[in-house]
């Protein structure tokens, strides 16, 4: 009896000393990266010749302006403030339909990551689709969008994504507000811009920027969760969110490390604590069977 007295004690001792160790951890806090505005691209006076005004600057945080006017797909004239209010995150995607490479792939890359995600769009997030030439018709939204509907192949996606034009001045507020750079080569017709997705929440505010034409399945899902401000998902992706945060530099999310180690350490501890927990009821059980077939050796 005594050595299991010894061994749970021990366990006890063990335990203690574990919290003890796990402490600074949590004096830490996260260390995540600091969500103030980054830059994707290098300053303008550093550029090459023509893509002076190309980039992308981060303005985490900020608010998208709504009233601004444009049209959708049908011709229909829209507030950007029709798409926002339902509790839904939005995928803001800047681009023109009549580009030749960049933003189709990007919107192919955009489709295959949402065809990865159980999350379906329309009912958990919406998609905005919004053309910065103002050249551009409704005919050409109506046509991408029907490509890119029928790429998508989910029921009910053509009421979550919308394809938009508008004036040059309510385009240059909208890239404005997101910090979405662009200039007109007069050479080739032709734009020069960055290639990128942002992250908007409910109430039209910028939670992340995703770079490039390929999005990886959990960024995205992440960042939608994110954005909803924990209104879709599962604790599945708030353990995530917890261990993984936005990295403005790299447009993705990366390991927090101290956060990870809290988890860890409270995992062990919880093991631990119940493993002493089964063997102070197995001593206890034990020492009263002791003490009752003791009490039947002296009757």
């Amino acid at each position: 009896m005594r050595s299991k007295n010894s061994f749970a004690n021990s366990i006890a001792v063990a335990t203690f000393l574990l919290v003890l160790s796990a402490a600074p951890l949590f004096a830490q806090g996260a260390r995540g990266p600091i969500m103030g505005g980054g830059i994707m691209s290098p300053p303008a006076n550093q550029r090459p010749p023509g893509l002076e005004f190309v980039g992308i600057e981060q303005h985490l945080n900020a608010e998208v302006p709504a009233d601004l006017e444009f049209r959708d797909e049908l011709g229909n004239p829209v507030k950007l403030a029709d798409y926002f209010g339902h509790g839904r995150p939005v995928i803001l995607n800047l681009g023109y339909y009549q580009c030749p490479m960049l933003c189709s792939e990007l919107l192919q890359g955009l489709v295959g990551s949402m065809k990865a995600l159980t999350f379906n769009l329309g009912k958990d997030f919406d998609v905005l689709t919004v053309s910065f030439d103002p050249r551009e018709t409704t005919e050409m939204a109506a046509e991408k969008k029907r490509d890119m509907i029928k790429r998508y192949g989910r029921a009910n996606a053509d009421k979550g994504w919308h394809f938009l034009t508008g004036k040059a001045d309510q385009i240059n507020a909208l890239t404005k507000s997101v910090g979405f750079q662009y200039q007109f080569d007069e050479k080739t017709g032709q734009y020069a811009h960055a290639t990128a997705i942002v992250m908007l929440t409910p109430d039209r505010h910028i939670s992340g920027y995703f770079y490039g034409v390929e999005f990886s399945p959990k960024d995205l899902r992440l960042g939608l969760v994110q954005a909803s401000e924990n209104r879709i998902g599962n604790i599945g992706d708030q353990v995530l969110l917890y261990c993984y945060h936005y990295d403005p530099r790299t447009g993705k999310y990366g390991a927090v490390v101290s956060n990870i180690l809290k988890l860890a350490a409270l995992g062990t501890m919880l093991i631990l604590g119940t493993f002493v927990f089964v063997m102070f009821r197995a001593d206890r059980h034990s020492g009263q069977r002791a003490a009752h077939d003791e009490l039947r050796r002296v009757r």
